[in-house]
């Protein structure tokens, strides 16, 4: 993998840029006049990240479309809850200010803000990402994002993103240690076929859930544990969870209340 940045970068995404070199065990390459296909022809694995002023891009030498940080639908949802409405993960959660959060596969991070921004300046939540680079991607995006609104931009800060397997990581905490558990892997079937989630399909954790990582999690949390899955998902059956369907969605939450 190659690291590199844009024509003329800032001192401050060359520093970004080496250090995220170091960290990946990526070759740091200065860019010059090349183009993103011809440094991703110079990679061996094809893969390449380009850190530029606004954001850091990662290509998978598949798509042309890179993967980026980007709170999406997140930013929709928190905005909703900022007007006094009600979001069904916050809901079925029992997600309250103060709370403390791990959120065991945190991929972009939409449903961490989600729960940073319910949980509030008191809480606190991790995100887990074990895989590397969708990690750094993840954080680096997390810390230097901007919205237009100063509150959403803190509950963004405020996430602690973690790079481990989260069984690693449950099985180090104390009982009872923090409220809620979340799960959202990535789907087998997937909902939409998006060519712009290619990329992170690429670098995800694959694997499904263990029944071990399951009873981890519920001796960890006070108030829930959650999954969220397809609706015709087979997975909260052979977990433990109650399922909880969301209107006009094709996804669904499982619920183990504790």
């Amino acid at each position: 993998m190659i690291v590199t940045t844009t024509a003329k970068p800032s001192a401050r995404a060359l520093e970004q840029a080496g250090r995220l070199s170091a960290e990946l065990s990526a070759a740091l390459k200065t860019r010059g006049n090349l183009t993103v296909n011809k440094l991703m022809t110079l990679s061996r694995d094809k893969r390449l990240i380009v850190v530029t002023e606004e954001e850091v891009r990662y290509y998978d030498g598949q798509s042309d479309t890179p993967l980026y940080f980007h709170p999406s639908m997140a930013f929709v949802r928190v905005k909703r809850l900022r007007r006094g409405e009600t979001d069904p993960l916050i809901q079925l959660s029992g997600c309250k200010e103060g709370d403390r959060i791990i959120d065991c596969t945190a991929g972009l991070a939409s449903d961490s803000l989600v729960f940073s921004y319910a949980a509030g300046p008191t809480g606190a939540v991790t995100a887990i990402e074990s895989e590397p680079v969708l990690c750094a991607l993840v954080r680096e995006g997390l810390a230097g994002y901007q919205t237009s609104l100063p509150d959403v931009n803190e509950a963004m800060r405020r996430i602690e993103m973690k790079c481990v397997h989260h069984m690693e990581y449950l099985t180090g905490l104390p009982d009872k240690s923090v409220d809620i558990v979340y799960f959202d892997p990535m789907f087998r079937q997937p909902i939409n076929e998006s060519s712009s989630m290619e990329p992170l399909r690429s670098i995800a954790n694959m694997d499904a859930l263990s029944g071990e990582v399951i009873e981890q999690a519920k001796r960890v949390a006070r108030k829930s544990v959650v999954l969220k899955e397809h609706q015709a998902s087979g997975e909260f059956a052979r977990l433990g969870f109650e399922r909880r369907h969301v209107n006009t969605s094709k996804i669904a939450y499982g619920v183990i209340q504790l």
